[in-house]
C-alpha cells in the first residue's frame, strides 16, 4: 500500500509538499491564522477560537499574541499555560510539542520541515519533517530559532537570538549560533 504524503509527513518519511492534500490543510491554517491575527482583542481572548480547533491540542490558558503563524496547525499541542509572545512562527511539518508553563518571547520561529540537499528533488519539493519537543517551564528568548529534531528540556532556558540544532538539557541555559550551553555561575 502507497502512503500518501500526508502520512508520509506523519512518519517523519521524505514526501513532496507540493501535494493538494498538504496545500488544502495549509490553507486551512492560513484562515485560522488570519482570524486570529485579525480578530479584536477582546472578541479573541487568549487564543482564536479557529486556531483553538486547528490545533492537535491546546491546554488550559494558553495565550497567543498577534500575529502568529503556523503552516499546518495540525501537528502542534501545547499544554497549559504556554504563552507565545508577537511574531511567533511555528512550520510544524512534524509534531510540535509545548509543555505546561513554557514562554516564547517574540519572534520565536520553530522550523520542522528539512528541504532535500539535492537541489533538483528540492526544487520538486521534497522534504521530511523532524518533530519539535520543549519541556514544562521553559524560557525561550525572543528570535530564538529551534531547528527541527531537536529536544529543549524542562526547565531550560533558551537566550534571546539563540539558533538550537541540538537538544538541551532540562535546566540547561543556552546562547549564541549555534547554541552552546552557558557554565554554571556565569550568570
Amino acid at each position: 500500500m502507497d502512503l500518501s504524503e500526508r502520512e508520509k509527513m506523519a512518519a517523519g518519511e521524505w514526501y513532496c509538499c507540493f501535494d493538494p492534500e498538504l496545500d488544502g490543510l495549509r490553507w486551512q491554517a492560513r484562515e485560522a491564522v488570519h482570524q486570529h491575527n485579525t480578530m479584536s482583542p477582546v472578541e479573541r481572548g487568549n487564543l482564536g477560537p479557529a486556531l483553538a480547533a486547528l490545533f492537535a491540542d491546546a491546554g488550559e490558558n494558553v495565550f497567543i499574541e498577534a500575529p502568529f503563524h503556523c503552516s499546518y496547525g495540525i501537528n502542534i499541542s501545547l499544554g497549559r499555560r504556554v504563552y507565545m509572545n508577537a511574531g511567533c512562527t511555528i512550520l510544524d511539518s512534524g509534531s510540535v510539542r509545548i509543555g505546561d508553563g513554557s514562554m516564547l518571547g517574540p519572534g520565536v520561529h520553530i522550523y520542522c520541515a528539512e528541504h532535500h540537499k539535492d537541489r533538483e528533488l528540492r526544487g520538486a519539493g521534497i522534504e521530511i519533517a523532524r518533530p519539535v519537543t520543549v519541556g514544562s517551564s521553559v524560557w525561550i528568548g525572543g528570535g530564538a530559532i529551534l531547528v527541527g529534531g531537536v529536544t529543549i528540556g524542562d526547565g531550560a532556558i533558551i537566550g534571546a537570538g539563540a539558533v538550537v540544532t541540538r537538544d538541551v538539557a532540562a535546566g540547561a541555559t543556552v546562547v549564541g549560533n549555534p547554541a552552546r550551553a552557558v557554565a554554571a555561575g556565569s550568570d
